[in-house]
């Protein structure tokens, strides 16, 4: 007789004890709460969760921003120039 389902099973092919980690049951906390409570450690910690620090994107080279904007403007005129000739393409089939 099965023992019930095994869809999370097979879908992961873990058993459920294994898929979110190691978990020592209802009366202790998992190893890395354990750590962080026991060094007294837990206060930086929360603060570190609640700090927000945006990531800055380091400002581009006016002669690379240059030569970026060229090289896509090259890149979409040949884009457009295939657009045209393949309009002029259909345009010939249909009138024949």
């Amino acid at each position: 007789m099965p023992r019930g389902y095994r869809w999370m099973f097979w879908l992961t092919g873990l058993p459920g004890w294994m898929r979110f980690g190691f978990s020592p049951g209802w009366g202790a906390l998992p190893p890395a709460a354990q750590y962080l409570m026991s060094t007294g450690q837990l206060p930086q910690f929360m603060s570190f969760l609640q700090s927000y620090s945006p990531v800055s994107v380091p400002s581009m080279r006016a002669e690379d921003e240059l030569r970026i904007l060229k090289e896509r403007a090259e890149i979409l005129e040949r884009e457009l120039r295939e657009i045209r000739r393949r309009i002029d393409e259909l345009k010939r089939s249909e009138s024949e």
